[in-house]
């Protein structure tokens, strides 16, 4: 519940309110008034609604039926010259956040908060933190993976980050649920559509950054996705940082004056040893760790994780037991043929996170290695050349091109622009189940793989713009050993 009173002072407390119109006057006060309900669906208001018009795809006719279903006030940028009150802003989306936050009762207060973001390595990191975490406390989880407010059921989320309705409405119900911690994987588009606008994390973590969502729908330029990667570390009170990731010297200037700890090869927490399933730490959290997921780059991830937990609460005992007992679906799951070839199922979806992939596998498997992939259609464009640089990389590889979410674009032609940047001869298969199973007709012995790489544990796959049912690679790869 909000009032009327206490939404125009937040407005005006952040220079967001423009004015109230109505019947062609302007007001700076108005009568008091009380919402029970705040919403961006028009299809969801009623009479005591707040409702956000926002988007670029709104349309007044939108307005006009919720107007029918009794809506009596609208906050928006523009006036749609309705019958009722507009409330205008000039920054919907921050006005969303704040007001949103008063309506659940800063939830965020109520819980510690830990973010996570980087180009690749959120949501494998996001549950190191929560199988940490779960051991001894009672953490809610928002991954792109999973989600869970209650720490028994888990739904998967639309958004990386959800919309800032969305979001505080979820961080109340962890908060009624008895939850203690949050952990969240915060993207660029969180902050460049100010999702988490006026939110403060205890801890934020940034793993890594390399060029990815830029295109016409997202980002304009790398520096315009790095800069609102780097928002985290402004609105975290600490902060835990990759001592290897590029550009790491102006972020080390950005967190100079602010309490952070720093991990990686050349800083005071590293990974001195590494074997497949385990691996040894210096630093602050010294030991022997046991890990289920594979590589280097995974355990770097447990790494950050366990800094984070622990400046939480967690113990060292808690951080060990929890790591050993981490897995994520679709991230480096592996199944086995009835030949003894290895099928490895990962979620690398961006030309950093597949040449990791593929530099692991390449590591423990020395045969014929099978690589199923993909691009999505209509975002992302740059991962299409990044694809076929990383294949170029690894030329014993043999390449099949299929799809992976090509929303309004053709697949073929997709894979076409992603095999104009390989230098040899792949094949392109259309139907991502007919790749599978391609794929996996070409193992012969124990030390070959097929690596099925994108859509992870996704079991959708998005054409024109709706999610169409898909088995999902782990379900069809079973079904093929």
């Amino acid at each position: 519940m909000i009032t009327m009173k206490k939404t125009l002072t937040i407005l005006k407390n952040d220079s967001n309110l423009r004015e109230i119109v109505w019947n062609n006057h302007f007001y700076f006060d108005w009568q008091e008034e009380t919402f029970n309900a705040i919403s961006y669906d028009s299809r969801n208001v009623s009479k005591s609604t707040l409702f956000f018009a926002k988007g670029r795809e709104f349309n007044k006719s939108y307005l006009e039926q919720a107007i029918s279903d009794g809506l009596q006030y609208y906050v928006s940028e523009i006036d749609y010259e309705l019958t009722i009150p507009v409330i205008l802003v000039n920054d919907i989306k921050q006005a969303m956040s704040l007001i949103a936050q008063a309506f659940y009762d800063y939830p965020q207060n109520k819980l510690k908060l830990l973010a996570f973001t980087g180009t690749k390595g959120k949501t494998t990191a996001a549950y190191y933190a929560y199988h940490i975490l779960k051991q001894n406390h009672r953490p809610a989880l928002l991954s792109t993976m999973n989600t869970t407010l209650d720490g028994k059921t888990f739904f998967k989320s639309a958004l990386t980050t959800p919309e800032s309705i969305d979001l505080l409405a979820m961080m109340a119900q962890a908060v009624k649920n008895g939850r203690t911690h949050l952990i969240m994987e915060v993207s660029s588009q969180a902050y460049l559509m100010k999702r988490v606008y006026g939110i403060t994390f205890d801890v934020g973590v940034f793993l890594n950054i390399s060029p990815d969502h830029i295109g016409p729908i997202e980002h304009p330029t790398f520096e315009d996705y790095f800069y609102h990667k780097r928002l985290l570390l402004e609105n975290s009170r600490f902060v835990v940082i990759n001592h290897q990731m590029d550009h790491f010297d102006l972020i080390r200037e950005q967190v100079a004056n602010q309490p952070h700890e720093f991990y990686g090869k050349n800083s005071d927490n590293t990974i001195s040893k590494s074997q497949s399933f385990s691996f040894e730490v210096t630093g602050k959290l010294a030991g022997h760790y046991d890990s289920q997921l594979i590589g280097h780059f995974n355990q770097e991830n447990a790494l950050a994780s366990a800094l984070a937990a622990f400046e939480l609460g967690a113990s060292l005992e808690d951080i060990k037991k929890g790591i050993a007992e981490t897995v994520v679906p679709g991230r480096m799951e592996v199944l086995t043929q009835t030949n003894g070839a290895r099928v490895f199922v990962d979620y690398a979806h961006n030309g950093v996170s597949l040449k990791q992939l593929l530099s692991v596998v390449t590591q423990h498997q020395t045969g014929q290695i099978v690589l199923i992939i993909g691009a999505t259609g209509n975002k992302g464009e740059s991962r299409r050349k990044d694809f076929g640089e990383v294949i170029n990389q690894f030329p014993q590889i043999h390449v099949i091109l299929t799809s992976d979410d090509p929303n309004y674009e053709d697949p073929i032609v997709i894979a076409q622009e992603i095999a104009s940047h390989i230098t040899r001869q792949v094949d392109i298969i259309a139907d991502r189940k007919s790749a599978i199973k391609k794929a996996m007709t070409l193992t012969n012995k124990a030390s070959d793989a097929v690596v099925i790489a994108g859509k992870g544990a996704d079991a959708y796959q998005i054409v024109d713009g709706q999610k169409v049912a898909y088995e999902g690679d782990i379900v069809i790869a079973k079904n093929y050993l």
